[in-house]
């Protein structure tokens, strides 16, 4: 029993922490400190790295981009090195939860899509990478980060096949359909050609 109860308290301790830093809006702290306005009535309101890039601030898009997927990886990286895989696991999950349903911001948070890369990369470095490079080569072929980050998400459980990484197969799985519901809008945009480009400020 006391094994028990010491593996759920870890769980739990790992899951919260991992909560509040996923819940961390970078992009929203950027841009009110840089006075880029507020984010929810730029673009499409969104608190994300390509939301922030309509300001026309291209130093706060990458530092935000840097920032949500820095503390994905940071939040597993700790897990990894001071608990069991399995809640590394579960910090990734849940610091994913804290930035796509922050409780402060009335869980209206981002994509999930940064944070996720940076996860990715601290629990299989190779398939974080080949996400990436995913994502990089359909953004710079169609121009649609929204898009992109469909492709790269659904690529990581081929990445995991490939690449030799099936402990992490079904969180990609479960990941990948998150980033897919909070795309659900730009995906219609997508079938509707209505979608914004890279860069657009609409």
């Amino acid at each position: 029993m006391p094994d028990i109860a010491s593996s759920i308290d870890t769980y739990l301790f790992w899951a919260v922490i991992a909560y509040i830093v996923g819940s961390i809006p970078f992009g929203m702290i950027l841009a009110r400190v840089m006075g880029l306005g507020n984010l929810r009535d730029i673009g499409s309101g969104n608190i994300g790295a390509t939301n922030v890039l309509r300001t026309g601030s291209k130093k706060a898009a990458v530092l935000t981009l840097l920032l949500d997927a820095g503390k994905g990886a940071v939040v597993v990286l700790l897990a990894l090195e001071y608990a069991r895989p399995d809640a590394a696991q579960l910090a990734a999950f849940c610091v994913m939860l804290g930035h796509c349903f922050p409780v402060w911001l009335k869980f209206r948070g981002g994509k999930g899509v940064a944070t996720f890369l940076g996860l990715l990369y601290a629990l299989a470095w190779p398939v974080g990478i080949a996400a990436c490079l995913t994502w990089l080569v359909t953004a710079a072929v169609f121009r649609y980060s929204s898009l992109a980050a469909l492709v790269a998400a659904a690529s990581t459980v081929l990445w995991c096949h490939i690449l030799g990484s099936p402990t992490i197969y079904m969180l990609c799985i479960f990941l990948t359909a998150l980033i897919f519901w909070r795309h659900a809008g730009n995906i219609r945009r997508l079938f509707d050609r209505t979608e914004s480009k890279i860069g657009s400020k609409g």
